[in-house]
């Protein structure tokens, strides 16, 4: 197998209205607690987290959406990227607007970003990938990672977004069922 490496730079990045444009994801699986008591295990929803490089708190893996490729296609690629998962990916659940104190540049001069997010079944987790000597991976449940998270408007993906669509019967589906 050919070893991943990370795409670094900002020359391919995408930018509209004078928002940098982001794409990610909230990687999530299943997990058997053992047993509810009638002898058959009971499914806990977990969503995998990531450090930050840059201080403290915890991450869903995001980066700029570049011009060869579509949003997702930069969604599934920072999850192999930052967190080394694989995955199936599900309609966006939808798009987050913030301000990078560090992500300024001629295009966004005021750091403005807009993120799209995406859930993703995770199917693979890989035992080596691009961020894996700066990135830390944690499974969390929904409230670990609520208190968790780092940003308030990943925190916002997460209740608002994800957890609703979770709760309305994971209704968006893949992309190819619609």
């Amino acid at each position: 197998m050919s070893e991943l490496v990370a795409r670094t730079g900002r020359h391919q990045q995408r930018y509209e209205d004078g928002y940098r444009l982001i794409a990610g994801c909230i990687p999530f699986k299943y997990r058997d607690s053992g047993e509810n008591g009638d002898d058959t295990p009971e499914r806990i929803l977990e969503v995998l987290m990531i450090n930050s490089a840059s201080g403290p708190g915890l991450l869903f893996p995001k980066g700029g959406w570049e011009k060869d490729e579509t949003v997702e296609e930069a969604a599934v690629r920072e999850a192999v990227e930052e967190a080394g998962v694989r995955g199936d990916l599900l309609q966006s659940i939808g798009e987050y607007k913030f301000k990078s104190k560090t992500l300024q540049d001629e295009f966004s001069p005021e750091g403005l970003c807009k993120a799209t997010m995406f859930p993703l079944l995770v199917t693979e987790e890989l035992e080596s990938w691009p961020e894996q000597s700066v990135r830390q991976r944690s499974w969390l449940t929904i409230p670990e990672a609520i208190q968790r998270c780092r940003h308030g408007w990943m925190r916002e993906a997460l209740e608002k977004g994800f957890s609703k669509w979770y709760a309305d019967g994971m209704i968006s589906t893949r992309k190819e069922d619609d």
